[in-house]
């Protein structure tokens, strides 16, 4: 298993690098159950993104846009309740029972030297579900008066999730550092599998190769 580390200056920056990374470098990993059993390319990495508020959160190439994290992904991230069709959401794990969000909001507006304050994602009876939550933790610091993220994913999709991911993350930090007065800082993702899908291997070519026609990727990444 091949571990590399990964520094960005932001998170346009940080995509393009992993999936550089993982189509030149990456093991040859056979998923055999879950979300989707194929085929993938991926490595062990440690992401560190210095400016993850730079602007734009998400490149143009990128098989998301801002819109969908803003429309799409945040309602998943942000409210508590989650659709019947649903196992779950990140946003109903992240407030109920606990409001993580607004109980570690308040704990740092009285101690902004805590060291305790965890998001946690994962339970136990996840162990018996097919596909559980890919975002396991996020761990929080404030240091020189900037709130860091440090988030751990089991397993996570370089090419289309990781984008969103980043952007939805990077949004609730700010929304967070706001709230007790500090600015955003930086953020540092971990995963032991951040892969590549056998079917995404022909746009990630594209990408690292420098063969992209932005006015036909969108309906290339549709058609996939």
């Amino acid at each position: 298993m091949k571990h590399v580390q990964i520094k960005a200056f932001d998170l346009p920056g940080a995509w393009y690098q992993a999936v550089n990374r993982i189509y030149r470098e990456g093991d040859t990993f056979n998923v055999e159950r879950g979300s989707e059993v194929t085929l993938t390319k991926k490595l062990s990495v440690s992401l560190e993104i210095e400016h993850p508020e730079h602007r734009p959160l998400i490149d143009e190439k990128a098989p998301c846009d801002l819109k969908y994290v803003e429309e799409v992904y945040l309602s998943y991230l942000f409210l508590p309740e989650k659709s019947p069709e649903e196992s779950y959401t990140y946003g109903e794990r992240m407030r109920k029972p606990v409001d993580q969000i607004g109980e570690i909001v308040n704990k740092y507006k009285q101690f902004k030297g805590d060291r305790q304050n965890i998001i946690v994602l994962r339970i136990p009876q996840d162990l018996y579900i097919i596909d559980p939550p890919c975002l396991t933790i996020i761990d929080t610091e404030i240091y020189d008066e900037k709130l860091h993220f440090f988030t751990y994913f089991r397993s996570w999709d370089c090419y289309a999730g990781l984008p969103a991911n980043l952007a939805g993350l990077q949004i609730l930090k700010e929304h967070m550092a706001k709230e007790i007065g500090v600015k955003p800082g930086k953020t540092v993702a971990y995963s032991k599998n951040l892969h590549l899908y056998e079917r995404q291997l022909q746009f990630a070519e594209k990408l690292v190769k420098g063969k992209v026609d932005s006015k036909k990727w969108w309906k290339e990444v549709e058609e996939c």
